[in-house]
């Protein structure tokens, strides 16, 4: 069984900053590329920053210069740090990860549950 755990989310004014976690666990055989998305009321679920299993990072471009991306292998942990976070911003971010289980045969996507980051002006 394998579970990936967001958290960290809150409420913060404009241009303050938050720092999400995600936690993968379970019978985990190895993690491929982890990536943070979000989706806010009425719009459609996109992808804010993605990490390979090197460190390869990619963001989309409302948040390049104010995310960042990491990832600790060793811990089955990703993270984003938010900086300069804007109204626009407010959303449920979800962590997703693209993982073999048990074996390096089943690789399977997986999505946790969500966490809600609200920005006021």
């Amino acid at each position: 069984q394998v579970q990936l755990v967001e958290s960290g989310g809150g409420l913060v004014q404009a241009g303050g900053s938050l720092r999400l976690s995600c936690a993968a666990s379970g019978s985990i055989f190895s993690v491929n590329t982890m990536g943070w998305y979000r989706q806010a009321p009425g719009k459609q679920r996109e992808l804010v920053a993605s990490i390979t299993s090197g460190g390869s990072t990619n963001y989309a471009n409302s948040v390049k210069g104010r995310f960042t991306i990491s990832r600790e292998n060793a811990k089955n942990m990703m993270y984003l740090e938010m900086n300069s976070l804007k109204p626009e911003d407010t959303a449920v971010y979800y962590c997703s990860a693209t993982m073999y289980v048990r074996n390096r045969y089943d690789l399977r996507d997986y999505w946790g549950q969500g966490t809600q980051v609200t920005v006021s002006s």
